[in-house]
């Protein structure tokens, strides 16, 4: 097991731009979303009722989700109706080119500060690499569980999300061993590999320079299941994409 590459917070920008990715601790996503631990602590209480994804093309039913939409400009957060989450083939060859419709958001996740705080920052450093401008947003909440002997936070492989900015933070991981995270140089030669630990810490990209994954889990112990759950964030300028008509 690899540690994270730590990114100190004040180091965040340079390393987006020198490498196209950082890794956050907590403290640091704490300090840069101006968010406190206790909030953090009460959203993550909301991963424990995500329904199963019904659009795994692998037939597993190791994931449990939820799905929101919302504009990140000038300091404010305005939630969109519920829509579809869709993404062209050439960035997700296993689920693309189809709509999916997972089960929305609750309106009580939504309503916590820390909800709010994250993709704020989110569009912030995003402001700070391309230019303020609005920002369309997807946020997931994923639970990945071993109840059938293995997970896969990734079934698609090393990819891209076809947007701008990829935020994906470990909401906490309970008796498991495996969820490796691997960053790759999207035409370079190197790459990162690392397991996150620490409930909270999150790893920033820009998602034209590098692509991602994670690598199965599996139970710690025989004959009891364990999970690992993370919020992922994604940005994109110009809205979002949309089926080809």
């Amino acid at each position: 097991m690899f540690p994270p590459p730590l990114t100190p917070a004040d180091q965040l920008l340079p390393h987006l731009r020198s490498q196209g990715y950082a890794v956050l601790d907590a403290d640091a996503v704490r300090a840069l979303a101006g968010v406190q631990a206790d909030a953090l602590d009460a959203l993550a209480r909301d991963w424990d009722d995500l329904p199963p994804d019904r659009h795994l093309k692998d037939g597993g039913r190791y994931r449990r989700r939820r799905h929101a939409c919302f504009v990140a400009e000038h300091g404010a957060l305005r939630e969109l109706p519920h829509r579809a989450h869709w993404q062209p083939r050439d960035y997700n060859a296993l689920h693309g080119g189809i709509e999916r419709w997972f089960e929305p958001v609750l309106p009580a996740t939504v309503a916590q500060p820390a909800w709010r705080a994250l993709p704020l920052w989110l569009a912030r450093v995003a402001d700070a690499l391309r230019g303020a401008q609005a920002w369309w947003g997807e946020a997931h909440q994923f639970r990945i569980d071993t109840t059938d002997g293995i997970g896969r936070p990734t079934p698609e492989g090393a990819h891209r999300d076809g947007v701008d900015l990829v935020a994906v933070f470990l909401v906490g991981r309970r008796a498991i061993t495996g969820g490796e995270t691997r960053v790759f140089e999207l035409d370079g030669p190197r790459g990162q590999r690392f397991t996150l630990l620490q409930s909270w810490s999150a790893l920033v990209m820009d998602d034209a320079r590098v692509i991602h994954e994670s690598t199965p889990i599996q139970p710690r112990d025989a004959g009891r299941a364990g999970h690992r759950d993370t919020l992922v964030l994604t940005l994109r300028a110009g809205g979002f994409p949309a089926p080809a008509s």
